[in-house]
């Protein structure tokens, strides 16, 4: 190989799920070990690998999930390596251990088809900008892989009796446990966030942490047409 291109080879599989530099998901695939992963995402694989777009689990599961043609999810079952990747976004892998995770759905990567998961009506938010705010609930044991749109800051909601506020459109993911609600800042719209979403804020309290990314997505959400 190319002496130059030498550094950027696969690295020895020292996990289910790694990093293969900061925008790149590396993911050891083996029988049995089924994986969900965004559709679209898949950038390379070794070994025989199978595909199933939008299969029947996924759309019983995800039914509020409202795309126009279905959840945008595939199973990907098989042996071997396989590399996903979203447009050059952060990758963070998280190993579930017996616990849960909120994720807004346009920032979800992968995750293991064994671990519970759910689209999930946000608790105390009955209205943001006029619609109801759905994410993706995953729990149990296991990994999962999001995307950041850069380097993303992860908050600890516990270290003090102050809520945490985050801007709707930079929110990454957040643990369930956490009491949510809206809040409506007028007198900051114009120094807050950009675009028509700047007078919105979600804050967050009790024990848990929120994942934020340091650019605002403006793709939509999980929403339910109405």
């Amino acid at each position: 190989m190319n002496q130059q291109l030498a550094g950027y080879a696969p690295t020895p599989v020292a996990a289910r799920m790694e990093n293969h530099g900061r925008t790149m998901l590396k993911v050891a695939m083996a029988s049995g070990q089924d994986l969900y992963a965004r559709t679209g995402s898949m950038v390379a694989y070794e070994g025989f690998v199978q595909y199933e777009p939008n299969p029947p689990a996924v759309r019983q599961v995800a039914a509020q999930w409202v795309t126009g043609e279905g959840a945008p999810i595939m199973k990907c079952s098989g042996d071997g390596l396989l590399y996903l990747a979203d447009y050059g976004a952060d990758v963070v892998v998280i190993n579930l251990d017996n616990d849960s995770l909120s994720v807004n759905g346009t920032n979800l990567l992968a995750f293991d088809a064994h671990l519970q998961w759910g689209v999930e009506k946000v608790k105390g938010l009955a209205k943001f900008a006029g619609q109801g705010l759905w994410n993706v609930e995953i729990a149990g044991t296991g990994w999962v892989a999001l995307t950041s749109r850069g380097t993303p800051i992860v908050v600890d909601c516990g270290r003090g009796e102050d809520e945490t506020y985050v801007d709707p459109d930079a929110l990454v993911a957040w643990s369930p446990n956490l009491k949510v609600k809206g809040k409506r800042s007028f007198k900051a719209s114009s120094l807050i966030g950009r675009g028509s979403g700047e007078a919105y804020q979600m804050a967050f309290s009790g024990q848990g942490i929120v994942v934020v990314q340091p650019s605002e997505d403006s793709t939509d959400r999980l929403r339910v047409r109405g």
